[in-house]
């Protein structure tokens, strides 16, 4: 991490930047973090009921829209609307959706969904990419690297903090005042990006159509035209074979889809002139490996949000609930019955054949798997850890395992030892391996279906595969902008992003099937297994990567 006290030569653009950045993913990590918790929250406690499979496919498709979008929101921005307009667009979206979710209603939910992930797609990569346009003049190219840190504490300040917030709120208030929490977010990134916005002028240019460069129309007729019609295709499928192929309508939508997508960028590659081949072939190798990567990023609000809800021990002791209860640490769970008296569409179903009221057994999912006798004594409550602050965790480690890593690497850069970046990236693969391997412990430490495991084994998960991402995760867009061919760049950009989707997807596919798995540690295995894979492949290829990334850059 660079010294970030660093002010004196850095423009105003930077901090107009950091603050509206911080404050946007504030928002999408507090929606992110409690999603899932508030799709398979008892109705009963304002929640949408859904069992674990529904409630990932959910988590999952969404995941997958936000990280797609980003490549039609950036070329839309790129050629025609202009980066400052695509950004205060792109947020106003989020905040409606933010503050749709707040709402009642399933129609709600899903329409405001949708505002989120189109807005998503206008303001992530556009920002970044108004960052590095600021930043490409002589005098301030040196400093760059260490603008892009500055605005990455951003990113960890907002999600960190931001599931403070949401237990807060959610515990105290309602679900609905916590995802209206993101939307003032938003508003308050958005009001401070417009105040500042002649600071960050310098950087909104709208680059013109040159002959290199794919029309988008033909992208739409290359590849989202196909990728629609596929789609199609994989949600009727199960009419004629009775069944999803993947568990699920979505599963099937969304993979098919993405058949003729590859197809398109596979083709580029086989019909690219030799000199392109290489630079194109090295990056589709890193993309394909890094596939596995980002379903291992993703269990963090699939798996690891079902792990740290039901089989992670978060009872607080009595004597911590003084100072922890005012800051929204905890969420409390009562095995008190409850006294239905309310007929609607809801509660129907636990009133009895004539219509009257019934006594029902409040059983929180924190209580499943927890002998009887450690349950909360009637008129009691049981005060406990909020789930979602374990997602806190991964920011912190960030912050703290940022500057090791680079001491480390400069330490070896000195002595002409450091990795070449293929080898970093196959290293990454094997600690992402490593994280999964910790869950694949923590549930043969105990047997989780009649008590918990401690919240240690869930934060190591957290920090081990923190060190994965800061070895894979930042090196994606670099690696784009130095082997693509210049007429392609925008294209494979889209391809990046296209791989971090398809991992959120699968990710969420993988979720579904949780409850299916008997043994819960393969669930974790099969991931060990294909992060080991994964990294065996890249390790095979460091030599040809190394050698293709030495051409185009003149760096390893």
């Amino acid at each position: 991490m660079a010294n970030i006290a660093v002010k004196k030569g850095h423009p105003r653009a930077l901090y107009v930047l950091f603050f509206t950045e911080m404050w946007e993913r504030f928002g999408y990590y507090l929606m992110v973090g409690i999603f899932f918790l508030y799709l398979i929250d008892p109705l009963l406690h304002g929640g949408k009921g859904l069992d674990t499979s529904i409630a990932a496919d959910i988590v999952g498709s969404y995941i997958a829209l936000v990280y797609l979008t980003p490549f039609l929101g950036g070329l839309i921005a790129d050629r025609y609307l202009g980066y400052r307009r695509a950004i205060i667009f792109g947020g106003s979206l989020m905040a409606c959706g933010y503050f749709g979710l707040a709402l009642p209603g399933n129609t709600a939910m899903f329409v405001s969904m949708g505002l989120i992930i189109v807005g998503n797609g206008f303001f992530k990569p556009n920002i970044s990419t108004l960052l590095g346009n600021i930043y490409n003049t002589e005098e301030l190219k040196p400093k760059k690297d260490v603008a892009y840190n500055i605005f990455y504490m951003g990113i960890n300040i907002g999600a960190f903090f931001c599931n403070f917030v949401a237990a807060l709120l959610r515990n105290k208030y309602g679900w609905g005042y916590a995802f209206a929490a993101a939307g003032v977010g938003m508003v308050i990134g958005l009001i401070w990006f417009i105040i500042g916005m002649k600071h960050v002028k310098s950087g909104d240019v709208v680059k013109p159509v040159t002959k290199e460069d794919m029309p988008i129309s033909k992208i739409f007729l290359y590849v989202f035209g196909p990728a629609i019609i596929a789609g199609i295709i994989g949600w009727n499928i199960h009419k004629a074979i009775g069944h999803p192929i993947f568990n699920t309508i979505t599963n099937d939508a969304f993979l098919f889809a993405c058949v003729p997508i590859i197809i398109f960028y596979v083709g580029l590659y086989l019909k690219a002139s030799v000199e392109d081949k290489r630079g194109l072939g090295a990056l589709l190798a890193f993309f394909a490996m890094s596939s596995v990567f980002w379903v291992i990023y993703n269990q963090n609000s699939t798996a690891l949000t079902i792990w740290a809800e039901t089989y992670t021990s978060r009872k607080m002791p009595d004597a911590g609930v003084k100072w922890t209860q005012p800051i929204g640490m905890l969420q409390t769970v009562t095995s008190d019955s409850i006294k239905v008296n309310k007929i609607n569409d809801h509660f129907v179903a636990m009133l009895d054949s004539k219509g009257n009221t019934q006594e029902v057994t409040n059983v929180d999912p924190y209580l499943q798997n927890l002998p009887k006798d450690q349950w909360p004594k009637k008129g009691e409550k049981m005060n406990l850890v909020s789930p979602e602050l374990f997602q806190s965790a991964n920011p912190i480690f960030i912050v703290i395992f940022t500057p090791l890593l680079l001491g480390l690497f400069g330490f070896l850069r000195r002595r002409n030892k450091e990795p070449h970046t293929p080898t970093k990236i196959g290293m990454g693969m094997v600690i992402a391996g490593l994280s999964s391997l910790v869950m694949y412990f923590a549930i043969k430490s105990n047997n989780i279906y009649l008590d918990k495991t401690s919240m240690v084994w869930l934060l190591s998960t957290y920090g081990v595969f923190t060190i994965a991402e800061l070895l894979i995760s930042p090196i994606g867009l670099s690696m784009v902008s130095k082997l693509a061919p210049a007429r392609l760049t925008a294209l494979m950009m889209g391809a990046w992003f296209l791989v971090v989707s398809i991992g959120g997807k699968l990710s969420g596919m993988m979720a579904s099937y949780w409850d299916k798995f008997d043994d819960k540690s393969n669930y974790f295995l099969i991931l060990f297994v294909l992060a080991l894979i994964s990294g065996a492949i890249m390790f095979m290829m460091v030599k040809w990567l190394s050698t293709v990334i030495k051409e185009k850059t003149g760096s390893n």
